[in-house]
């Protein structure tokens, strides 16, 4: 007797591709590489690994990121390629400079370690960090050369390294010649030519599906009206300006749908709004486009849901909202993708994908009775994680991809065919947020964000004010001063503003926008406004680690005695240390590190909903440079002894060491990382890729830090 095919539960994938629009007006060059290096890194392999293991996936790419894969090949460049094509031996000292500060970009552990001469590269870079001038004096003509292949070279996804014959390269390691950097940088515009059209292919025979986000990535909500802010936080400052123009959201939509058809030769089936981003009035605007299904993230429909007295609402059901029918929105579980995101990159590849097939299985027993209308949504950054993953995640995903491809449980479909197949609940009320704690704070509320929005309030109307005056200007050179806004639209600028997220580049992007507005007024013949010369952030950026400037003896009690306790230490903030990637639940919010004569201290603050009942075996990880790992498991315990330490945990973790058990003499340099075990599996590690460094002084020296 034949047994009955099991049935199996939907599961969907969807990697957002996406980077900001580099291009300069006036220079028409990139002003940053990440297209080109996540190109060569994420966005060729990605697809190809899909058809190989026969998984259709949803890639949603960003139209202005296709833009400028296509320029690319028409021969646009940026500045690391232009650094990359000087013969090494004409180098002259400003580019010499500018090489040690942007050619080590990556992810130190899993870019940079592993090969021998690039982390010799960096270590004698490093031996001058503060002194820029004499590190450029240092470098002789053979390794300016091997750096300018290695800042390359590290980028290209390992899958490539057989077919394109780069392993003669990584196995040469240095002394690499001219002919071989150009021919590498040759073989760099060749791999990204090849994007798009495998894109296309596969689209074509239906092996993965492809979705849009809005043409420049902008938040919808609030380009329809800034004040839908309110809706999450009713007490947010917004700028002065009220920017109101559901018309520049409309071009947005619509301009991306015409290049998915320009491209594929198809109407545009689905959407992920830049960040997850949707309200109303937004959701109204897509479904006028034509669009069958958009996604946002879970805890968007809970606030949708909140008002109803029907229980939390289940998010592996396709809803519609009552105001746009026809258009079927997906809600990502928030858990599942952010593990692949943010918890995986530390763990055996074959126990991730365990836990994963586990955590989906339990999924399915809860799901049992209603599998023919249920969907996992799996929703996030399709290029950034993989740097934090050994080999960009090839492990990870092989494996992950060969499990949900043979499982009899599991069923891997398009966000299009389930739009098409899934029956759809009734939503009455769709809540205005993003992706991210379900609001827009990251893009609006901050001082420099809301000055970011009145420049560009006024930036827009003097563009309106003018067509108003000449009627009959040229349409042409109206709609390259247009594009300018557009750009100016994009949610990246106003990422990188505020203090949610600090980065080695907050000060290009502010450059880089600014410029595009300046563009407006220098198409109009117009003065360009004096603000416009000045940086948003004004001034030095707020850094999220800080270093101690007193000596200080906190009580280890596990509790923030009083306010002054840990006053004057250093300190790393987690929260503002995301960088490209926001992650939205974290256990750890906060390190501080101080010391006194005799004694180093470690605190570590927790989220105020961490809970040891939920983590198995919870230990904490301090990883010393020069004397490896202490371990402390996590239990309510006023003070205790551990191995060269004394800590105490109850809110807070407090941990002290005796200054000569970490450097021997009890001065010098202390290089250290913390990270969260629960079991044998790492849940976070801070930073995440150079350690925390703090100089301890001799005893009859205080000497601190002006940060």
């Amino acid at each position: 007797m034949t047994m009955p095919e099991k049935k199996k539960l939907k599961v969907a994938i969807l990697w957002h591709m996406h980077q900001p629009f580099y291009l300069h007006p006036d220079t028409k060059k990139f002003m940053m590489p990440w297209v080109r290096l996540h190109g060569l890194k994420d966005y060729l392999d990605m697809p190809l690994l899909a058809e190989k293991y026969n998984i259709k996936a949803t890639f949603n790419l960003v139209p202005s990121l296709l833009d400028q894969i296509e320029m690319y090949g028409l021969g646009y460049t940026d500045r690391h390629m232009d650094l990359s094509r000087i013969p090494s031996r004409d180098l002259n000292t400003a580019e010499k400079k500018e090489i040690l500060q942007t050619f080590f970009s990556a992810q130190y552990p899993t870019m940079i370690e592993p090969y021998t001469r690039y982390k010799q590269l960096y270590r004698k870079k490093e031996s001058c960090a503060n002194d820029i001038d004499l590190a450029a004096e240092i470098f002789s003509t053979s390794e300016w050369r091997d750096l300018q292949v290695w800042s390359n070279l590290v980028w290209i996804d390992p899958s490539f390294r057989d077919e394109y014959r780069l392993n003669s390269l990584f196995r040469k390691g240095r002394d690499f010649t001219e002919e071989e950097k150009h021919r590498l940088l040759d073989l760099e515009i060749d791999l990204l030519k090849k994007i798009i059209p495998t894109y296309q292919r596969l689209f074509a025979e239906n092996k993965i599906d492809i979705s849009f986000t809005p043409y420049y990535h902008p938040i919808l909500p609030l380009l329809i009206d800034t004040d839908v802010a309110r809706e999450a936080i009713a007490g947010i400052d917004l700028p002065d300006k009220r920017f109101c123009h559901p018309e520049d959201a409309r071009w947005q939509i619509e301009k991306s749908c015409e290049k998915f058809y320009s491209l594929f030769g198809k109407n545009m089936a689905g959407m992920w709004p830049s960040e997850g981003s949707v309200s109303e009035d937004a959701l109204k605007l897509i479904n006028d486009a034509g669009i069958r299904w958009v996604a946002t993230d879970e805890e968007i429909l809970l606030q949708s849901k909140m008002q109803e007295s029907s229980g939390k609402p289940s998010a592996f059901h396709a809803y519609e909202y009552n105001g746009a029918l026809g258009t079927k929105i997906f809600f990502r579980d928030h858990g599942l993708s952010d593990r692949i995101g943010f918890i995986y990159a530390g763990w055996d590849a074959e126990r991730a994908v365990s836990d994963f097939m586990h955590n989906l299985s339990l999924l399915r027993d809860r799901l049992k009775d209603n599998l023919d209308n249920c969907l996992i949504p799996i929703i996030l950054d399709g290029e950034n994680a993989w740097e934090y993953f050994p080999e960009d995640g090839n492990r990870f995903l092989s494996r992950f991809y060969e499990e949900l491809a043979t499982s009899e449980e599991f069923e891997v479909v398009s966000l299009t065919d389930a739009a098409e197949t899934l029956l759809a609940r009734s939503l009455k009320k769709l809540f205005a947020g993003s992706w991210i704690n379900h609001n827009f704070r990251i893009w609006i509320g901050h001082s420099e964000d809301n000055m970011a929005w009145d420049m560009l309030s006024d930036a827009r109307q003097a563009l309106v004010d003018y067509q108003t005056r000449y009627p009959d200007a040229d349409p042409e050179k109206m709609q390259k001063i247009w594009n300018q806004i557009y750009i100016a639209e994009g949610s990246d600028w106003c990422w990188w503003f505020g203090d949610e997220h600090i980065g080695t580049h907050n000060s290009d992007f502010d450059v880089l926008f600014r410029t595009h507005l300046s563009a407006v007024y220098k198409m109009l013949d117009m003065e360009i406004p004096s603000r416009l010369m000045q940086p948003i952030h004004g001034g030095k950026l707020e850094s999220f680690v800080s270093l101690p400037e007193s000596l200080i003896t906190p009580k280890l009690d596990g509790l923030l005695t009083h306010y002054y306790e840990w006053s004057g230490a250093g300190s790393y903030d987690c929260l503002k240390a995301g960088g490209a990637m926001h992650r939205v639940d974290v256990y750890i919010k906060a390190i501080y590190f101080a010391f006194d004569h005799d004694s180093f201290y470690i605190r570590l603050d927790f989220d105020d909903d961490f809970d040891l009942v939920g983590l198995n075996n919870c230990r904490i990880v301090i990883d010393f440079k020069d004397i490896g790992l202490r371990e402390i498991l996590l239990e309510k315990v006023r003070e205790k002894a551990g191995e060269n330490m004394t800590f105490s945990y109850n809110r807070i973790l407090e941990v002290k060491f005796d200054r000569k058990t970490l450097t021997g003499s009890g001065n010098g340099k202390i290089e250290f990382f913390a990270s969260l075990y629960s079991g044998n599996e790492m849940m976070e590690k801070w930073p995440f890729d150079k350690p925390i460094a703090v100089e301890l002084p001799e005893k009859d020296k205080e000497i601190f830090w002006q940060v």
